[in-house]
């Protein structure tokens, strides 16, 4: 027995000697979004790139869009992440809609932008929006015959406006400060909140009107009235795949293929669909593994 393991000692050091040395498993690394959608979208792509390949996805805790974009830059583990087009310029670029030049789009500007100066790019468009959007309940809508956003100046004073912190913060233009300025609305108090808390103070009338996002089952569940941009502040915000541009080459081995797995998840997607999704999750307590592997089946991209 020693002399035996005393061979495979020897045959190991040879091996590592020789270049030869087992390797690792290659790892696609995600941080999970603190949203059920980035969730369910994350699923998606563990599921079909460890299905169609033999490169392993993990999934590590959840990390806010912007530390997971300084991460993911930086070379720092991340690899991917959920994202959309408006927030690649307005938030991670610090650019404005109105930087776009005529004649292209919002997404091919950002894009190429992005890819430029981070060595970072947006796949395909998944099929859904889910912009920013200003929800407030269906009794106050009524009470003030409220349809669009700029509805909301006569009466923004008697009104509390509230959204998570991250709608308070200076990372980018499509912020509070910006948007109240643009629209005129001085109301009677504005105050960050806990994203879990947020809907259960709009249900409880201790905000008023809120920040909410278009695919977002939450919103159907309070049953808020979304009001109409009218005046076109929040740009667009299609959902795709953000990724380094060197994951492609790194794991070419293991998924030579990666790219064309990935968009798969193109165009797959309506607001009414992901706005389905999402709920099951937020309202109806499924899993985000659950409700994505059963969306991959029924789209014929996983076996059941």
């Amino acid at each position: 027995m020693k002399k035996l393991t005393g061979f495979l000692l020897c045959a190991a050091m040879i091996m590592v000697a020789a270049g030869c040395s087992p390797k690792e498993d290659a790892t696609l690394v995600i941080y999970d979004g603190q949203y059920s959608e980035s969730q369910i979208i994350h699923q998606m792509v563990k599921m079909l790139v460890e299905d169609q390949s033999d490169l392993k996805v993990e999934i590590k805790d959840e990390m806010s869009p912007v530390n997971n974009y300084k991460d993911l830059i930086k070379g720092g583990g991340s690899s991917i992440m959920n994202s959309y087009d408006g927030t690649l310029l307005t938030t991670f670029l610090k650019k404005d809609v109105t930087d776009v030049p005529a004649g292209q789009s919002l997404y091919d500007y950002a894009n190429g932008l992005a890819s430029e100066q981070e060595n970072v790019r947006l796949l395909a468009k998944m099929g859904h929006e889910n912009t920013y959007a200003v929800g407030v309940p269906q009794a106050l809508a009524d009470k003030y015959n409220l349809k669009t956003i700029s509805d909301l100046s006569a009466v923004a004073g008697e009104l509390v406006f509230g959204a998570e912190h991250e709608f308070f913060s200076e990372e980018g233009s499509m912020k509070f400060s910006p948007f109240s300025e643009f629209y005129g609305l001085e109301f009677k108090e504005a105050k960050a909140i806990e994203m879990a808390l947020k809907y259960s103070a709009v249900e409880s009338g201790n905000v008023d009107v809120t920040i909410v996002y278009s695919t977002d089952g939450l919103n159907k569940k309070a049953r808020l009235v979304v009001l109409e941009d009218d005046r076109s502040f929040f740009p667009e915000y299609n959902c795709a795949l953000l990724v380094r541009e060197d994951i492609f080459e790194l794991f070419k081995d293991e998924a030579p293929n990666l790219e064309e797995i990935l968009n798969q998840l193109g165009g797959i997607f309506t607001n009414e669909i992901m706005t389905d999704l999402t709920y099951e999750v937020d309202v109806n307590g499924r899993t985000p593994q659950e409700v994505a592997k059963d969306y991959l089946v029924e789209k014929g991209l996983l076996a059941a």
